[in-house]
């Protein structure tokens, strides 16, 4: 096809509005964030040198409120002003130290330095204000406590590209928890600060999945096969909750082996471990024979449909109930680094379920240890 063909210039005419569009809306967003964090250090420094009583702070919001809604419009109530004076307190340091050239005096300055703002900053750190991040996505993130468990979910949102909703859905499943209640001092430092990285598959690998996306009950009477379409129906959402990295291939994937035929329920590829990840669903408790099924998915992939660049397949077995002792003694010491076993959550986890379950893998940490052959 000629490249002057209309519908090739139309394409282009289309994708430059694209682009424009975005920028506009990136900038838009930006200029709401920095105004608001303006506003925030106005209400508080006005607080601080007014009187000093609660009632005192109370009563300028609603004035505020009362005075901006009637010349301004929508957007400044007085449960939105807290919002705004929280933002300040939440984020002190959100437009840098002034001899860096990002802070911004008064409103009147907020066009001027908007342009460097909107800049890569090479040198971000969390905390810090970003672009990409919108004032939905900062609501959701003041909310969030635990300022290793921000800074994390901020650079996650950063290196995944999360909208505000799939910002709010990672924060209510606890990922910052479930990634870090296994880990040291240095990985959890790792993670404030770095975010998720992923080297072995033990970083892949979460445990509980949390899949309550699916509004599935939590019933006996559920079956492998509504649990495998239901996740494939909701697949988008399915990936988000495993993570970067995975793709996916197949579902009911059939190996035929002499006349007998098995099927994986469902195969992924991870773009950063370079490998196949085969995932098998157990609807009830885990058994032996289900960790000796799995270890036969991978060991005929490895060897029948394995590339040779491509590093050797993972398992990861999906269950609602499993004994970590039987998983150990049937996978042994070598096979535990290919085939892990997860519990799949219908509901979001509570923090202190997440406790419950620390408590319980510290508990069997000396279990976990390979058993001592000697005679």
């Amino acid at each position: 096809m000629n490249d002057n063909h209309p519908d090739l210039l139309y394409q282009r005419i289309r994708d430059i509005l694209n682009a424009a569009q975005i920028g506009v809306s990136r900038a838009v967003n930006t200029t709401q964030v920095v105004s608001y964090w303006l506003i925030g250090r106005e209400i508080v420094e006005q607080e601080q040198q007014g009187q000093q009583r609660a009632e005192y702070g109370e009563n300028l919001l609603k004035d505020l409120s009362r005075r901006l809604t009637k010349d301004v419009g929508k957007g400044f109530s007085y449960a939105n002003l807290k919002f705004i004076r929280q933002f300040y307190f939440a984020y002190p340091q959100l437009l840098g130290d002034q001899d860096k050239g990002y802070a911004v005096s008064s409103l009147s300055d907020a066009p001027f330095n908007l342009s460097k703002i909107l800049q890569s900053n090479p040198n971000w750190q969390p905390g810090q204000l970003h672009p990409n991040l919108s004032w939905t996505h900062y609501r959701r993130l003041m909310r969030v406590d635990n300022l290793d468990a921000r800074s994390f979910y901020e650079i996650e949102a950063l290196k995944n590209n999360w909208s505000a909703r799939e910002l709010e859905r990672q924060i209510s499943s606890l990922l910052f928890e479930r990634l870090a209640k296994s880990t040291d001092k240095a990985g959890l430092m790792q993670l404030a600060t770095e975010g998720q990285i992923i080297q072995t598959p033990s970083d892949v690998f979460k445990d509980p999945v949390v899949i309550e996306f699916l509004g599935l009950p939590e019933s006996p009477r559920i079956v492998e096969s509504d649990l495998e379409t239901a996740l494939i129906s909701n697949l988008q959402t399915f990936l988000l909750e495993l993570g970067k990295g995975f793709a996916f291939v197949s579902r009911q994937e059939r190996i035929s082996l002499e006349g007998d035929h098995f099927y994986i329920d469902l195969v992924f590829y991870h773009t950063i471990l370079k490998c196949y990840i085969l995932i098998d669903l157990k609807v009830g408790k885990l058994n032996h024979g289900d960790l000796g099924q799995l270890q036969l998915y991978v060991n005929y992939y490895d060897l029948e449909r394995c590339a040779p660049d491509d590093n050797p397949t993972l398992g990861l077995i999906l269950c609602s109930d499993k004994n970590d002792a039987v998983v150990k003694y049937t996978l042994g010491p070598n096979q535990q680094t290919k085939i892990f076993a997860s519990r799949y959550q219908l509901h979001l986890p509570t923090e202190a379920e997440l406790q419950a379950e620390l408590h319980r893998e510290m508990a069997q940490l000396q279990d976990r240890q390979p058993p001592n052959l000697e005679v």
